[in-house]
């Protein structure tokens, strides 16, 4: 399986983005060799196009194909490309678990997945860059549902994205509508990346 090789913490520093979600992970804030950069001057439309490119990826955790791929897929969907493209990243079964608030971090929702823990209607699911559709419930197998890493992310007391259908005691998540642009994180600047993959 394919996996994002590398420190978050340091990549983080890179695109001036936190890419972890520990905030306490991330204690230097200046990129590397920030002396250096400082004196190449303003970045210029590619790079800035690369760099939110980069930020949304290492956020959701996927390889440069899947990205890719991701992105073809999104725009068979009607509407606004951009949107549909980060619509689609959100309904990978991988950050649902995560969004749901069952796990703390992307990296421990995509373990949970791969370990076959999750289930999908009722069905197992161990593909991360599964897509779940409307209506579809996320469950966890019956040895699963009293897990640790489980119960402690729940009692984090996230907060849940209004697409999602959360019930904590069950343990389960059904997905409402595919995710909306006014329900997902307002950092990205999604119209880059779609820049950078039309040049």
């Amino acid at each position: 399986m394919a996996r994002i090789i590398g420190k978050l913490t340091k990549k983080s520093r890179r695109y001036e983005f936190m890419l972890t979600e520990r905030p306490t992970d991330l204690r230097r804030t200046n990129a590397p060799g920030a002396a250096k950069d400082a004196r190449r001057g303003k970045l210029s439309n590619y790079a800035l196009q690369l760099r939110e490119k980069q930020r949304i990826r290492f956020t959701y955790g996927v390889t440069e194909r899947q990205f890719y791929n991701t992105y073809l897929k999104s725009a068979k969907i009607k509407g606004v490309h951009g949107h549909n493209f980060l619509g689609v990243l959100e309904s990978r079964i991988d950050n649902l678990v995560y969004r749901a608030g069952f796990s703390n971090t992307r990296a421990g929702a995509r373990q949970l997945v791969n370990h076959g823990h999750v289930l999908v209607d009722g069905a197992k699911v161990d593909i991360p860059s599964y897509i779940v559709a409307k209506g579809q419930v996320i469950s966890f197998k019956e040895g699963s549902v009293k897990f640790d890493i489980i119960t402690e992310a729940l009692a984090s007391g996230r907060a849940v994205p209004t697409f999602l259908d959360v019930n904590k005691d069950n343990r389960t998540a059904k997905l409402l509508h595919f995710p909306e642009r006014n329900e997902i994180a307002n950092d990205f600047n999604e119209s880059l990346v779609v820049e950078f993959y039309n040049r």
